[in-house]
């Protein structure tokens, strides 16, 4: 196996421990340092897959996330109380976590060489054959669209997908499910 591809296993190990770490760890701060350590293995990975731009976001957003979730977890007031652990929703996240890993091995061992290129035999290269033909073809109204929705979509996606997640960690950390108001004496916030 490449010795690139040891990498990107390394960093996949990396980010998974870092993932179970911060959500199984009771310190907020800990956890809000290990999901940022999990978005650098991330970026670390766009980049050696070929994707800066990507890497670029991912960057960009996860410095924003971890300074935003840093300064709310040392400004908070701690108003949670303690909750039971689900035995059947731990399995199923572990069920899903196994197959999802079985899975992305199998898809690792599908891919094309890393560093090969993917059209090599093509004769006139594909930027002559885009350029010959990419408007007709794609029926977008520019280059640049046709490129980025066609050519490059799951770049795109992996963008988006990288905004996404860092939406949806930013809500679970700071969701108010479990918070008990004792001041006031309200129920939790649901």
């Amino acid at each position: 196996m490449d010795p690139i591809m040891w990498l990107l296993l390394a960093l996949l190990a990396f980010m998974i421990i870092g993932a179970l770490i911060a959500a199984e760890t009771e310190d907020l701060l800990s956890s809000v340092v290990c999901v940022g350590a999990v978005g650098a293995g991330l970026a670390i990975i766009d980049l050696f897959l070929g994707a800066p731009d990507l890497a670029i976001t991912q960057v960009a957003v996860e410095v924003l996330c971890v300074v935003f979730l840093i300064r709310v977890v040392l400004t908070r007031r701690d108003e949670t109380h303690e909750t039971h652990k689900d035995t059947l929703a731990i399995g199923s996240v572990v069920l899903v976590l196994g197959v999802l890993l079985v899975l992305g091995g199998w898809a690792m061992t599908t891919l094309h060489p890393f560093g090969e290129p993917l059209l090599a035999s093509a004769d006139p290269g594909v930027a002559g054959q885009y350029l010959a033909g990419g408007l007709e073809q794609t029926g977008a109204a520019n280059y640049v669209m046709a490129v980025l929705l066609d050519y490059r979509a799951y770049d795109t996606l992996g963008e988006a997908t990288v905004i996404f997640v860092s939406i949806i960690g930013a809500y679970a950390i700071l969701r108010k499910t479990g918070r008990v108001h004792h001041a006031l004496g309200n129920e939790p916030d649901r």
